[in-house]
């Protein structure tokens, strides 16, 4: 089963060589232990562009579609055998990360 792991960060700017080398150290180990699927870490909420074609124009506005003080700062996706295993990765990435986790499982 794949499981998405978002990492939510607040904000407070913690990223550190430090923990940049933790999250190496980690995705090393999705990749050894045939985890790994893909994974990837996003620019800040300000540089996002929300597109809108429901109504068949294409309305494009700067910024995020949401205002928070958390965000989506990169992800995981994952290949588990089942929850249990997906929310015991995801808490060693939240350790390596330094940052909260959320894990959702692909329909």
């Amino acid at each position: 089963m794949r499981y998405l792991i978002s990492v939510v960060d607040d904000g407070t700017g913690i990223t550190t060589p430090e923990v940049d080398a933790a999250i190496d150290v980690f995705n090393d180990r999705l990749r050894a232990e045939g985890h790994w699927v893909f994974a990837g870490g996003l620019a800040a909420p300000a540089t996002a562009t929300v597109v809108d074609s429901r109504d068949g124009e294409a309305l494009v506005t700067d910024g995020p579609f949401l205002e928070s003080k958390e965000y989506l700062a990169g992800f995981w996706i994952i290949e588990a055998p089942d929850l249990d295993v997906a929310l015991a990765l995801a808490a060693d990435g939240s350790r390596s990360c330094h940052r909260k986790i959320e894990v959702r499982p692909f329909q």
